[in-house]
């Protein structure tokens, strides 16, 4: 039974819904299907966009920010991103308009369908909610879906869809999935990644714990010691995925295909498919094995499971393949060290004959928790590039440079900027080499660049 919220209650009684920051990847597809419930929706933002394209097609959207943007909107929902003096949230407040950070919109929404799969972990979050949806597209059963990354069967960050199913990217970046209320949950994984937010891993796997306590039923990876902890004491149903003999769906004979891992598929004792995958790296494997279970559980057909997996080529900055330009360049969103070093040893895998990881540190605090982590990770690679820290949301009080990742590195370099990078790559790379972009900042305007000028 779903636990309601004073959001709720505003989001029923009100028609009119203005969107601050409606041109973001995880604000459009929240405003698409606000629209599909019935909603009027309008909205601002600073910056055109691909998605605030689509959003024009049902919207009202003011390019800039001003009070007069929200004339008769009984509600505003706000990108995490926007400032609290930001002119039109200001404006709300003045007249007594509710307003709603995005997350809590999304919690909101989450409570509108019967059926929401929260797919939640420190790693693999975007591929297998992607996974999931192109699934569900592909066989017909019409799911609703917000994805933190861009879906190219549908060339898109979400999905409007005529069923009760919503699947949501759940992310426990200062614990904004704790905001939604799924029925079906997925915990891939769980990993030290925003100690600067969850201090401890204790607390990080206390919050996964109350994110997975809220479903009915809990896919969980078996072969995850902390994901195991997570799930303990909770009340739904527990139905573990991995390679360990003990786990419900598990992979056998694990090898290395043409663009990814095969494998079979067991539930339990029984045989169920032959998977081949088209993403290289053995956590996709993980990734596909979890699509899997949830998609067999909801009466996916087998059959159409396995179609679907083995049509699925990565969501966009997951081990994109951009083009060949002499060398083969990749892009990959990749920017905590787990994250880095799985996908550089799917990277090896390939046949190629040098793997070169150019890498942007993202964030000051993480750059020096992790250093050693980093440094030890993007090893993996041949050759390494490394880019200034971006900082983005902090000031560098830490005293961490790239410079600092640098020593600890062997046949690396640090360029100050992405024209010398694009230069370097050209002067230094050709036939045989495979260059992955790599960094959640914006590293991959690097590959932009050069398909754009080459």
């Amino acid at each position: 039974m779903k636990e309601y919220r004073e959001e709720d209650i505003i989001l029923k009684n009100v028609r009119h819904i203005h969107m601050i920051g409606i041109g973001g990847s995880g604000m459009c597809p929240l405003a698409e299907i606000l629209h599909s419930k019935g909603y009027v929706i309008t909205g601002s933002d600073n910056n055109e966009s691909d998605p605030l394209k689509k959003v024009r097609r049902f919207a009202t959207v003011h390019l800039g920010h001003d009070a007069a943007n929200i004339e008769g909107a009984e509600l505003i929902i706000y990108s995490a991103a926007i400032f609290r003096d930001n002119v039109e949230l200001v404006a709300a407040r003045e007249k007594g308009i509710p307003t709603m950070e995005r997350s809590h919109a999304l919690g909101a929404l989450t409570r509108m369908f019967d059926n929401v799969v929260g797919v939640c972990g420190t790693h693999g979050k975007t591929t297998t909610t992607s996974l999931i949806t192109q699934i569900l597209i592909q066989n017909d059963f019409k799911p609703n879906a917000v994805i933190g990354g861009k879906l190219p069967l549908v060339n898109h960050y979400g999905v409007v869809g005529d069923s009760e199913t919503m699947v949501v990217e759940s992310c426990e970046f200062v614990d904004t999935f704790l905001q939604l209320s799924e029925d079906v949950a997925v915990l891939l994984n769980i990993d030290n990644d925003h100690l600067d937010y969850f201090k401890t891993m204790d607390n990080m796997v206390s919050s996964f714990h109350k994110f997975v306590s809220k479903a009915r039923i809990v896919f969980v990876n078996g072969d995850d010691e902390r994901s195991m902890v997570a799930v303990q004491g909770i009340d739904g149903q527990v139905i573990t995925f991995g390679h360990n003999p003990d786990d419900d769906y598990r992979f056998e004979n694990l090898k290395p295909g043409k663009f990814g891992y095969e494998y079979d598929v067991y539930f339990r004792d029984e045989k169920l498919a032959e998977v081949r995958m088209s993403i290289p790296g053995k956590h996709n494997a993980y990734n596909g094995l979890a699509a899997f279970a949830v998609c067999h559980n909801m009466g996916v057909p087998i059959e159409g499971i396995v179609s679907s997996i083995s049509d699925f080529h990565g969501a966009t900055r997951r081990f994109e393949f951009i083009g060949d330009y002499g060398f083969m360049l990749a892009d990959d969103y990749g920017h905590h060290p787990t994250e880095i070093k799985a996908t550089l040893q799917a990277a090896k895998e390939l046949d190629y004959e040098r793997v070169i990881c150019v890498f942007q540190p993202f964030t000051y605090s993480r750059t020096k928790m992790l250093l050693n982590d980093f440094a030890d990770a993007l090893s993996v690679a041949d050759e390494v590039i490394l880019t200034p820290i971006m900082g983005s949301r902090e000031v560098n009080t830490f005293n961490i440079y790239s410079e600092d990742l640098l020593a600890l590195l062997d046949n690396a370099v640090l360029l100050p900027d992405f024209e010398t990078i694009e230069k370097y790559l050209f002067e230094h790379y050709g036939k045989g080499d495979l260059v992955i972009t790599m960094g959640c900042g914006d590293i991959y305007k690097v590959c932009r660049m050069i398909s754009e000028n080459h």
